[in-house]
């Protein structure tokens, strides 16, 4: 039974290491503990190397579960970007996603540019700037903006 233990911990490390979360660890831990147990004291008792598996890999999620959590959440990060969000905004090249192109201008700064929905929006229309994607602009015409309320 040793070897089934080394053999499963060795297939779960290697699903560990072919995903990008931490999903199989604690039986790692809990497998390679038992193929110890199995080989030296537990030999004869296959009921209790489950109970040792199960014990130890429990006992292993229980204590790194607050440091995983801590690990794998992240705060977005505000960057000055953030402030365009609901300015006025000139476009300096026409804006038409189908072609993935255009400009507009907010504070002097030059962004790429997307229209909320769609439309294509002509060079000097005034825009106000609805959210950012990446480094793109999703804004909308004020004539539409105003109509819409």
């Amino acid at each position: 039974m040793a070897f089934f233990w080394l053999g499963l911990a060795i297939i779960l490390g290697v699903i560990e290491l072919c995903t990008s979360q931490l999903v199989s660890i604690w039986f790692v831990l809990g497998a390679f503990v038992t193929a110890i147990c199995a080989a030296t004291f537990l030999k004869d008792y296959v009921f209790l190397q489950i109970v040792v598996f199960l014990a130890v890999s429990a006992v292993a999620l229980l204590l790194t579960r607050p440091l995983v959590k801590r690990l794998k959440s992240f705060n977005k990060t505000k960057t000055n970007s953030d402030k365009n969000i609901g300015k006025t905004a000139i476009v300096v090249a026409d804006i038409d996603n189908t072609k993935s192109s255009g400009l507009a201008e907010v504070d002097g700064a030059r962004w790429s540019a997307r229209s909320k929905n769609g439309e294509v929006i002509k060079a000097g229309t005034t825009v106000k700037v609805e959210e950012i994607q990446g480094v793109k602009l999703i804004v909308t015409p004020f004539a539409n903006y105003e109509s819409e309320e």
